[in-house]
């Protein structure tokens, strides 16, 4: 039986949800995943991708938040819009009212593809996973409808920072805007099958993934 057959459900994909908050390891956690043959959408990379090349979209994000979020380059500068949002819940949810509905028509497209193509396992990483409103899942679809599971990762906030701050880039302050306009773990962990504490070294974090992955497949 090789790794990704493992990990399947038999008769179908199985879909895991992973996500956390900024610095919380959920990468790491997807990269080990990958290892073990899973296929990961890094949904955020796709986010950023099309911030670039869907003119629409970029159409969109510019009447909603004005010119100076632009680069000399007439791009969106994700670090200038991130600085208008985080600490501003009224900028946030105009945001996420953009982003959840083109996440949910992108993933959902990608995951048909990867079923008609007979892939095993699907990882989404998606750090807003349940962070969309209430409002917003009862007037149109989610993300969580295509779930089998939902995986957290977790790490208290002085751990959050010291990987925040060896990322560079941003400092302390806005790591801290960062962290705290989103969800708590605690909040999260609410709505996880699964929670992983990546507040240890990468080899405890790859042990804990692997019978994670063993879990998984004696469950499927």
């Amino acid at each position: 039986m090789t790794t990704e057959l493992s990990l399947a459900r038999l008769g179908g994909m199985k879909v895991i949800g992973l996500t956390g908050g900024i610095g919380s390891g959920k990468s790491t956690v997807a990269g080990f995943l990958a290892g073990l043959g899973a296929t990961v959408i890094d949904v955020d990379k796709l986010w950023h991708g099309a911030l670039k090349t869907d003119a629409e979209l970029r159409q969109e994000i510019v009447a909603a938040f004005g010119t100076e979020i632009l680069n000399p380059s007439r791009e969106i500068d994700r670090k200038k819009l991130a600085k208008i949002v985080f600490g501003n819940a009224e900028a946030l949810a105009r945001l996420n009212g953009l982003m959840h509905p083109w996440m949910y028509r992108t993933v959902r497209a990608r995951l048909g593809e990867y079923r008609r193509r007979g892939v095993k396992v699907v990882v989404l990483e998606l750090p807003l996973l349940v962070e969309v409103p209430l409002s917003m899942r009862a007037s149109q679809p989610s993300l969580s409808d295509e779930l089998d599971e939902v995986w957290v990762a977790v790490a208290p906030e002085a751990t959050v920072l010291k990987r925040l701050k060896e990322r560079g880039g941003i400092s302390e302050p806005e790591a801290l805007a960062r962290i705290r306009s989103q969800l708590t773990s605690e909040e999260r962990i609410k709505h996880a099958d699964v929670v992983i504490d990546t507040d240890c070294s990468l080899r405890e974090l790859g042990k804990k993934v692997r019978e994670l992955r063993w879990k998984l497949a004696l469950d499927t």
